[in-house]
């Protein structure tokens, strides 16, 4: 998230030189960006300790498939550590961190041995120095126990993603220049070690990410530009592909957090936090054709406002979100702390008009 943002108004771009530059006021963004539906969140976390900071960033959600009300969702305070929380919203756990921007996790990893839940975070404790910062995650306790640090190239960590491909666990380190190191984890010895196995390169500041590991597509969102696509696997091409720009209709920028959905059959769709006015956009994977946008109301729970990270595991997580949770990060709450919003994605599929 930038603290600012400054977008030339269309009768001041012949007279930039002279200095004329606004920024537009939120309402004219949204006047100008493509329309969006209205969702209302159902739950939200307990905000991050750090208080009057742009601090909460990134989620990622653990499905609990035995009790799906029992599932875990890790965020970021990116001043001070991780978070574990209850689908409630309350604190399980903290674990003291540091600066750790973006966080991604996966089920069913060996780790020396046993299945664990993996966390993986963006580590920039070092801004010369992007490492992963790697943890378990116990599902009973939602305790958080670290794992060590990888490197993982020169420059600050931003933005994370876990792939598994080819038989192999991967994390893909968005750099904030815009550089994404793949990155291949081995967890099977007491210390974990990894190792830099491609680069591939966006122009400017990068952050969000997420793998289709059933099409083995990383989608990387640039902040001024837009939403990107590679190929996931190690011996891929490097070059990208656009699917969608932020030209302040369906993404305002920043094009901030990148989630994935499966929808019914083959549907899977890619959603973008629009950072710029307050919304999400779905675009249709198979295709990149855009779908819908829709921003969440103040109902029950506050609104959001300035999202940076956000997440959506599809499937039952309990009577509240019965067929699927989408998670982002609220820049602006009451009280000064930021905290994540919980939204049904059943609600987002029938305010968009999506199948069941």
């Amino acid at each position: 998230m930038r603290a600012a943002k400054f977008i030339l108004a269309p009768a001041c771009l012949s007279l930039f030189l002279a200095g004329c530059a606004t920024e537009l006021p939120i309402g004219e963004r949204i006047a100008r960006a493509t329309p969006a539906v209205n969702v209302v969140a159902r739950g939200e976390t307990v905000p991050v300790g750090s208080v009057n900071q742009d601090a909460a960033d990134d989620p990622a959600i653990w499905r609990n498939p035995a009790r799906p009300e029992a599932s875990l969702i890790v965020g970021t305070d990116k001043k001070a550590g991780l978070y574990a929380y209850g689908l409630d919203g309350k604190i399980r756990d903290f674990f003291d961190a540091g600066r750790v921007n973006n966080v991604d996790l996966r089920a069913d990893i060996l780790v020396a041995g046993t299945p664990q839940i993996v966390v993986a975070a963006s580590d920039r404790n070092d801004l010369t120095q992007a490492k992963v910062a790697l943890f378990t995650l116990d599902p009973i306790s939602a305790k958080l126990t670290p794992l060590g640090t990888i490197a993982a190239g020169v420059g600050e960590a931003y933005g994370i993603c876990l792939a598994q491909t080819e038989g192999k666990l991967f994390a893909f380190m968005v750099l904030k220049d815009g550089t994404i190191h793949q990155v291949a984890l081995d967890l099977v010895g007491q210390t974990p070690v990894g190792q830099i196995v491609r680069t591939m390169k966006l122009g400017t500041q990068s952050e969000g990410c997420v793998v289709d590991e059933k099409t083995q597509r990383l989608y990387v969102a640039e902040e001024d530009v837009g939403l990107w696509r590679f190929d996931a696997r190690p011996t891929g091409a490097l070059t990208p592909t656009k699917i969608a720009p932020a030209d302040g209709k369906n993404i305002v920028a920043d094009a901030e957090g990148v989630a994935l959905a499966e929808g019914p059959g083959d549907a899977r769709y890619i959603l973008v936090s629009s950072q710029g006015d307050n919304a999400y956009t779905i675009y249709r994977a198979s295709d990149e054709s855009y779908v819908g946008r829709f921003r969440i109301a103040a109902g029950a729970y506050g609104a959001t406002e300035e999202t940076d990270g956000i997440e959506l595991i599809v499937g039952d997580f309990g009577p509240a979100f019965p067929g699927g949770l989408f998670i982002a990060q609220d820049g602006m709450q009451a009280g000064g702390a930021q905290n994540f919003k919980l939204v049904a994605w059943d609600d987002i599929k029938a305010a968009i008009g999506l199948p069941n």
